[in-house]
């Protein structure tokens, strides 16, 4: 019996990619390729702005791209979300973490900009031990990855805003209350090294809420989704999609609320699941 269309999400940094890279594994392409010629539709759900994501999503032709972790979405090229934060959203939360000593990067559509704490957070992590968010902002910066000092920020809108610093911090007393009312706060695994990273979400969507947004518009129920991904920030996806998968080299956090765990994204995890989900036709 036929496979029922498919509705597909992949995150990009850990999944789609080894993190911090552009470009899929072969075997990741092929499984993408196969699945839509099986009438399968692919999508990317990201917690990168379109200008992060563009050299991934120039590598195959994905139907659907959610990016900003949901809050820019686009169906067949067509714009069906774009919700960025509001002048004093932002305002607020970077004058809340730099009182903190924590660095910022302004992700907007086309470009980001990072100011000098966050840089310093990324210069003084040591490599290997870390999180796949903390490489790709790593790699991210080594290769111009649309990301350019916050001093040449002109005031484009916001959608998203990462955070950084090279050693622990607690966010949850009341000087964040503020931030907190509309932003939910997603921190990532320290790793070996306890650097500091994490993101902060529009409360108004989130990976969840972009896998909803893009089945209702492709008229495919949420039962017939699957969504991969490998950290914290794919939560809501995972938990939304009709079958959540987690990547091996993903977040011991999220393996425990996915529906099932796959190989690592550097050892054809993609194609394998695909293949044993019945989605390469």
């Amino acid at each position: 019996m036929p496979t029922a269309r498919k509705l597909i999400f992949l995150d990009i940094d850990g999944t789609l990619t080894v993190a911090g890279q552009n470009v899929p594994p072969p075997s990741a392409l092929a499984a993408i390729r196969a699945a839509q010629g099986a009438g399968h539709l692919v999508a990317i759900c990201t917690g990168r702005s379109l200008g992060m994501a563009a050299k991934v999503i120039a590598a195959a032709p994905f139907d659907g791209v959610a990016a900003s972790a949901g809050g820019y979405i686009q169906l067949g090229g067509r714009v069906l979300y774009d919700h960025p934060m509001t002048e004093a959203q932002r305002a607020a939360a970077v004058a809340a973490f730099g009182a903190a000593g924590i660095g910022c990067v302004l992700e907007c559509r086309d470009w980001s900009y990072a100011d000098d704490i966050f840089f310093f957070g990324l210069a003084g992590a040591p490599r290997g031990g870390s999180n796949s968010e903390q490489e790709r902002w790593r790699a991210g910066v080594g290769a111009e990855m649309h990301i350019r000092p916050i001093a040449q920020y002109a005031g484009e809108p916001v959608y998203k805003i990462s955070v950084m610093a090279p050693e622990p911090h607690d966010v949850s007393g009341p000087e964040f209350d503020a931030v907190r009312r509309d932003f939910d706060f997603c921190i990532h695994d320290a790793g070996l090294f306890g650097v500091f990273n994490g993101e902060i979400i529009n409360r108004a969507f989130n990976k969840g809420a972009a896998v909803r947004r893009l089945a209702a518009a492709a008229g495919i129920p949420l039962a017939d989704t699957v969504a991969f991904g490998d950290s914290m920030n794919d939560a809501e996806m995972l938990a939304t999609a009709g079958l959540g998968i987690c990547m091996g080299n993903g977040s011991d956090r999220l393996k425990a609320i996915a529906d099932e765990v796959c190989g690592s994204v550097g050892a054809d995890g993609l194609y394998n699941a695909f293949a044993a989900h019945g989605l390469l036709g």
